[in-house]
């Protein structure tokens, strides 16, 4: 959390990071993240949801919250209402694509049809894409990010690394800075209207 926060330091970025647990948030608090994300492992846990919840109370803090792993609408929507309940009043989702049995071009199957039914059930929660964990691989990530804008996400979470073949995980799904650049300014952006 220390290389996170000198890394604000030194840039002006914000910083947020995954919390699981009630001491991961006490944590990043501590440290003054900017936000949080609750990953599709936890979201799919409502016990863990509940005790990031409890942790969160009387605390002014923006939170993203991923799908949960499996695709489940029921359970990604539950997740926001906890974190709502605890009074956090800045909350956004992440659709980053759902587990499957079975063969698929894609790491995680988009099912794009569980994000739109959230968005109809919560038109009010912004909702992001990360089409770096549904692809699995930098090829695909294009395609994916254009069908996000269609949908009118408000924004994606790419992948990055400064040298993508040296990354300790997910290499095969970053982008260099400069390509995500590139992929971002090739967006044709739908007007929300």
């Amino acid at each position: 959390l220390e290389w996170m926060v000198e890394a604000r330091e030194q840039t002006g970025l914000r910083i947020i990071t995954e919390v699981a647990r009630a001491s991961h948030v006490e944590a990043c608090l501590k440290h003054g993240f900017d936000a949080l994300w609750l990953g599709a492992r936890t979201t799919v846990n409502p016990f863990s949801v509940q005790e990031i919840a409890d942790a969160l109370r009387g605390v002014d803090v923006p939170v993203f919250i991923k799908n949960p792993m499996v695709p489940d609408l029921a359970l990604w929507l539950g997740a926001v209402e906890r974190i709502m309940k605890a009074g956090i009043a800045q909350i956004a989702v992440i659709h980053r694509g759902f587990s499957h049995y079975g063969d698929s071009i894609y790491r995680y199957k988009p099912m794009w049809e569980i994000p739109i039914a959230f968005r109809t059930r919560m038109p009010q929660i912004p909702m992001l894409c990360d089409p770096s964990h549904i692809a699995g691989e930098v090829g695909l990530i294009s395609p994916l990010s254009q069908k996000a804008m269609d949908l009118g996400m408000e924004g994606l979470m790419i992948e990055v690394h400064p040298h993508p073949e040296r990354a300790l995980s997910d290499k095969s799904q970053q982008f260099t800075i400069q390509d995500a650049i590139e992929l971002i300014s090739s967006l044709e952006i739908r007007s929300n209207s």
